[in-house]
């Protein structure tokens, strides 16, 4: 009996993954050098910069991080006063994390370093395709992620 073999090089999940994972791999390099920061540090940054403050369980369930990581992140950048914890009034155990001036500051310095990655990332195709790439990757999150990505 004949089996069936999977390229592996070929497979989409997989090189999804390896991508993402050299993508992720490259850009860490632009803020680790620049400020020392580990991945889970720049997510937590990145998200809170973004969406001003929110809980350790939101910005685990946004960035896709377990929350073990998002701990860790939260102690790194609060010891570097990049950020502040304060209780929910309704509930101590809820804590609210928002940047500091300074985590601002940062946030602010690395917006346009990591615009400019992703336009030579961008770059390796056409503005055609890549809005076709795009477009691609928008409908595979739709697929896999469904709401979870809307709600996030």
């Amino acid at each position: 009996m004949e089996h069936e073999i999977l390229a592996l090089e070929s497979f989409l999940p997989y090189r999804l993954n390896r991508l993402a994972d050299a993508v992720s791999r490259e850009f860490s390099r632009i803020y680790r050098d620049r400020y020392g920061l580990t991945r889970p540090e720049w997510r937590l940054l990145a998200t809170l910069g973004q969406y001003g403050t929110m809980t350790a369980t939101a910005v685990g369930a946004h960035s896709a991080m377990h929350k073990t990581k998002v701990s860790r992140a939260v102690a790194a950048l609060e010891k570097r006063r990049w950020l502040t914890r304060s209780a929910d009034a309704a509930d101590r155990r809820i804590e609210h994390l928002t940047l500091t001036k300074a985590g601002e500051k940062i946030y602010h310095e690395m917006v346009p370093l990591a615009k400019t990655f992703e336009l030579q990332l961008s770059r390796a195709m056409s503005a055609a395709r890549f809005a076709e790439f795009d477009y691609g990757l928008e409908q595979l999150e739709n697929l896999v992620l469904g709401d979870r990505r809307k709600k996030t």
